[in-house]
């Protein structure tokens, strides 16, 4: 593969506005997919299991799954390019929506797991889908990219739960369980991205910026992550960067993992999918203001504001018991949160590390990211099932809590190196 000049690009702003064009085509499907069985997962696998306890299992399987493939797929993308190492990751993710459609059907929990864990390579391949964003952004814009691409994933991310119960109607009509559907057209639509950016995707962002390297050493994916975490360690900007994009993830995935199952238990479980929708709007649909929000606050305050908000709408969906409304209020506002914590994570993150080890420790990141996702995903049936849903809410409480503390504890030497790199 030849590396491409950025000089030999006529118009570079054209080239970013023709990347971001092309990423919001093939975000939406993919997003659309996972946001679809966001609302069934953990039905689907009481359903199969018939407690809440392993309920949460469905979702770590699938974090999980998007966190083992964030390594290799940094790897991948740093020898061959953005646009294969994208269309390949959803590739898979397509064949594990098969997968769990299979073993959700045939009642048999390795298999729906297995298939949940390659699902994740889709969610792994809509995370960096905003490294690619950031790719060729300057660096007052780069927030504002970044939330550019976060942003379109709304479309995909509210009409995929809103579409679940006619996705489950067609599984039913067609002889399948009513939590099944969902996974069909998750197949479909991850088949739909991997194609937009194979044919859509040219040229490749990494490659016009100069980043990829055919002949990057092939390392272990230990080794790789070893060596990225040292270079995080080195720079304050990008641990406060790696820390708030973790702890926003695990607070949003382990309040949200437990809502739907939490509402069935009060008799409102049609309402779940709505209140996962409006969460999801929150996620995604502020995104460009909060992008140029960042871009001009500042990525350390922006991360105080996330963890503020982060706690407060956990308080919300547990300050007076078991009431609908607060619940579409706390949701609501827990991905608000959640989107300022990893926009601004990750233009902290891609800022303050050399930009020869950039890719990997986007992937490194994102590693980190997933597997805290996990981490709750999994932990929150049990939190649930042992001491009820506002425990679960309070402890991540607690974590928002301490990102705060710690932005707040190192704000002065990360906004000094950030200026410095300005």
């Amino acid at each position: 593969m030849t590396l491409i000049d950025p000089a030999d690009i006529d118009d570079r702003e054209a080239l970013q506005r023709r990347t971001l064009l092309t990423l919001r085509l093939a975000v939406v499907p993919g997003q659309a997919a996972v946001a679809g069985t966001v609302a069934v997962v953990s039905l689907l696998a009481k359903d199969m299991l018939g407690s809440d306890r392993l309920a949460g299992m469905g979702s770590a399987a699938f974090t999980f799954g998007a966190a083992m493939m964030s390594i290799p797929l940094a790897a991948f993308m740093r020898r061959r390019g953005r646009r294969p190492g994208l269309a390949l990751a959803l590739g898979i993710g397509s064949v594990g929506a098969l997968v769990a459609a299979s073993g959700g059907q045939v009642r048999f929990f390795p298999l729906f797991i297995l298939g949940m864990f390659m699902f994740g390579s889709g969610q792994s391949a809509t995370l960096q889908a905003r490294y690619a964003a950031a790719d060729l952004a300057t660096e007052s814009e780069r927030a504002t990219a970044i939330g550019a691409v976060v942003w379109i994933g709304t479309l995909g991310a509210v009409f995929g739960p809103l579409f679940t119960p006619l996705e489950k109607r067609f599984g039913i009509w067609i002889g399948l369980d009513e939590y099944v559907g969902p996974y069909l057209f998750a197949a479909v639509l991850f088949a739909v991205g991997a194609v937009a950016y194979l044919v859509l995707l040219r040229p490749d962002p990494l490659v016009v910026s100069g980043a990829v390297d055919p002949h990057a050493a092939r390392t272990r994916p230990l080794e790789q992550v070893r060596r990225s975490y040292g270079e995080i360690r080195r720079s304050p900007g990008a641990l406060l960067g790696i820390i708030a994009m973790a702890v926003s993830q695990a607070t949003m995935v382990g309040v949200m993992t437990m809502t739907p199952p939490h509402m069935a238990d009060h008799g409102h479980a049609d309402l779940s999918a709505l209140v996962i929708a409006l969460h999801i709007v929150g996620m995604y649909g502020l995104a460009p203001w909060v992008g140029r929000f960042v871009d001009r606050v500042g990525t350390v305050r922006s991360v105080q504001i996330a963890a503020v908000l982060l706690g407060l709408s956990t308080i919300t969906v547990q300050i007076a018991g078991y009431v609908p409304a607060l619940m579409f209020i706390g949701l609501f506002f827990l991905g608000v949160g959640w989107n300022i914590g990893l926009i601004a994570g990750t233009a902290l993150l891609t800022s303050s590390v050399p930009s020869h080890a950039r890719v990997e420790a986007q992937g490194t990141g994102d590693l980190t990211l997933s597997l805290c996702g996990a981490i709750a995903a999994f932990s929150s049936g049990f939190v649930k099932q042992a001491f009820e849903f506002h425990i679960l809410a309070d402890m991540a409480t607690v974590l928002a809590g301490m990102m705060l503390v710690y932005a707040w504890y190192t704000r002065a030497s990360v906004s000094a190196r950030v200026s410095t790199a300005r």
